[in-house]
Protein backbone atom coordinates (compact mmCIF):
# COMPACT_ATOMS: atom_id res chain seq x y z
CA UNK A 1 0.00 0.00 0.00
CA UNK A 2 1.58 3.08 -1.09
CA UNK A 3 -1.08 5.30 0.68
CA UNK A 4 -4.95 4.92 1.94
CA UNK A 5 -7.76 7.05 3.17
CA UNK A 6 -10.87 6.30 4.92
CA UNK A 7 -13.88 7.43 7.12
CA UNK A 8 -13.87 7.40 10.33
CA UNK A 9 -16.75 5.23 10.74
CA UNK A 10 -15.54 2.41 7.77
CA UNK A 11 -12.73 1.85 10.22
CA UNK A 12 -13.95 -1.77 11.86
CA UNK A 13 -14.23 -1.50 15.16
CA UNK A 14 -12.47 -3.41 18.00
CA UNK A 15 -15.29 -6.09 19.75
CA UNK A 16 -15.85 -4.23 22.98
CA UNK A 17 -14.61 -6.14 26.27
CA UNK A 18 -17.73 -4.48 27.99
CA UNK A 19 -20.82 -2.81 27.68
CA UNK A 20 -19.23 0.69 29.06
CA UNK A 21 -16.31 0.51 26.90
CA UNK A 22 -16.08 3.09 24.11
CA UNK A 23 -16.22 2.50 20.36
CA UNK A 24 -12.57 1.63 19.64
CA UNK A 25 -11.45 2.22 15.76
CA UNK A 26 -7.75 0.46 15.80
CA UNK A 27 -6.12 3.32 13.02
CA UNK A 28 -2.53 1.86 13.72
CA UNK A 29 -3.87 -1.44 13.21
CA UNK A 30 -6.50 -0.94 10.17
CA UNK A 31 -3.53 0.83 8.24
CA UNK A 32 -0.81 -1.06 9.16
CA UNK A 33 1.16 2.17 10.88
CA UNK A 34 4.73 1.11 12.65
CA UNK A 35 5.93 4.13 12.76
CA UNK A 36 3.42 5.34 15.44
CA UNK A 37 0.48 4.36 17.15
CA UNK A 38 -3.08 5.93 16.60
CA UNK A 39 -6.62 4.87 17.67
CA UNK A 40 -9.79 6.68 17.46
CA UNK A 41 -12.39 6.28 20.97
CA UNK A 42 -15.63 7.11 21.03
CA UNK A 43 -18.25 7.34 23.73
CA UNK A 44 -21.35 5.90 22.40
CA UNK A 45 -23.87 6.93 25.30
CA UNK A 46 -21.76 9.39 27.05
CA UNK A 47 -20.38 9.24 30.31
CA UNK A 48 -17.99 6.32 29.34
CA UNK A 49 -13.85 6.31 30.24
CA UNK A 50 -12.09 6.70 27.12
CA UNK A 51 -8.40 6.49 27.97
CA UNK A 52 -8.16 4.20 31.57
CA UNK A 53 -6.06 5.41 33.95
CA UNK A 54 -2.71 4.28 33.26
CA UNK A 55 1.36 5.80 32.88
CA UNK A 56 3.87 4.98 29.88
CA UNK A 57 6.51 4.22 32.33
CA UNK A 58 7.15 0.66 30.65
CA UNK A 59 6.99 1.67 27.18
CA UNK A 60 8.77 5.51 27.73
CA UNK A 61 6.18 6.28 25.06
CA UNK A 62 4.65 10.18 24.72
CA UNK A 63 1.40 11.13 24.24
CA UNK A 64 -0.74 13.18 22.08
CA UNK A 65 -4.26 13.28 22.30
CA UNK A 66 -6.94 15.41 20.47
CA UNK A 67 -10.91 15.92 21.32
CA UNK A 68 -12.41 15.91 17.80
CA UNK A 69 -16.00 15.93 19.30
CA UNK A 70 -17.59 16.25 22.03
CA UNK A 71 -16.21 16.92 25.66
CA UNK A 72 -13.90 14.77 27.86
CA UNK A 73 -12.53 15.40 31.39
CA UNK A 74 -8.93 14.38 31.53
CA UNK A 75 -7.13 14.05 34.66
CA UNK A 76 -3.31 14.53 34.68
CA UNK A 77 -1.12 13.45 37.67
CA UNK A 78 -4.33 14.36 39.77
CA UNK A 79 -4.99 17.39 37.89
CA UNK A 80 -8.34 18.41 36.35
CA UNK A 81 -8.91 19.54 33.27
CA UNK A 82 -11.59 19.91 30.99
CA UNK A 83 -11.25 19.80 27.17
CA UNK A 84 -13.32 20.58 24.57
CA UNK A 85 -13.83 19.93 20.79
CA UNK A 86 -10.14 20.97 19.21
CA UNK A 87 -8.51 20.76 22.72
CA UNK A 88 -4.85 19.08 22.25
CA UNK A 89 -3.69 17.37 25.16
CA UNK A 90 -0.12 15.84 25.14
CA UNK A 91 1.90 13.99 27.78
CA UNK A 92 5.66 13.85 27.16
CA UNK A 93 6.78 12.58 30.62
CA UNK A 94 5.46 9.13 30.77
CA UNK A 95 4.88 8.83 33.83
CA UNK A 96 2.29 11.05 34.49
CA UNK A 97 -0.74 9.07 34.91
CA UNK A 98 -3.25 10.04 32.59
CA UNK A 99 -7.11 8.98 32.11
CA UNK A 100 -9.84 10.44 29.90
CA UNK A 101 -13.33 10.47 30.68
CA UNK A 102 -16.43 11.35 28.09
CA UNK A 103 -18.79 14.34 29.58
CA UNK A 104 -21.37 13.90 26.70
CA UNK A 105 -22.34 10.86 23.76
CA UNK A 106 -20.55 11.19 21.25
CA UNK A 107 -17.27 12.27 22.50
CA UNK A 108 -14.27 11.11 20.28
CA UNK A 109 -10.78 11.12 21.13
CA UNK A 110 -8.00 10.88 19.01
CA UNK A 111 -4.95 8.80 20.68
CA UNK A 112 -1.22 8.91 18.97
CA UNK A 113 1.50 7.83 21.32
CA UNK A 114 5.38 6.40 20.00
CA UNK A 115 8.86 6.46 21.92
CA UNK A 116 11.04 9.69 22.21
CA UNK A 117 13.32 9.44 19.26
CA UNK A 118 11.55 7.52 16.62
CA UNK A 119 10.45 10.30 14.77
CA UNK A 120 13.06 12.55 12.30
CA UNK A 121 11.51 15.66 11.25
CA UNK A 122 11.97 16.24 7.51
CA UNK A 123 11.13 19.83 7.91
CA UNK A 124 13.60 22.54 7.98
CA UNK A 125 14.10 24.91 11.09
CA UNK A 126 13.87 27.97 8.79
CA UNK A 127 9.74 26.90 8.34
CA UNK A 128 9.61 27.25 12.21
CA UNK A 129 11.73 30.78 12.61
CA UNK A 130 8.63 32.99 13.38
CA UNK A 131 6.34 30.51 14.82
CA UNK A 132 6.38 30.19 18.59
CA UNK A 133 6.19 26.85 20.59
CA UNK A 134 5.15 25.78 23.88
CA UNK A 135 8.39 26.66 25.49
CA UNK A 136 8.11 30.27 25.07
CA UNK A 137 6.86 32.46 28.10
CA UNK A 138 3.79 34.02 26.41
CA UNK A 139 2.54 29.96 26.05
CA UNK A 140 4.08 28.48 29.21
CA UNK A 141 2.08 27.08 31.92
Amino acid sequence: MKWAARRLEDIPLVPNAKDDDPVWRPLQHFFGLSAFGANVFVAAPGDETLVEAHDERESGQEELYLVLDGEADFELDGEPLVAGRSTVVVVTDPAVTRRAVARSAGTALLAVGARPGCFETTWRPEHFEAVPHLGESRFAR
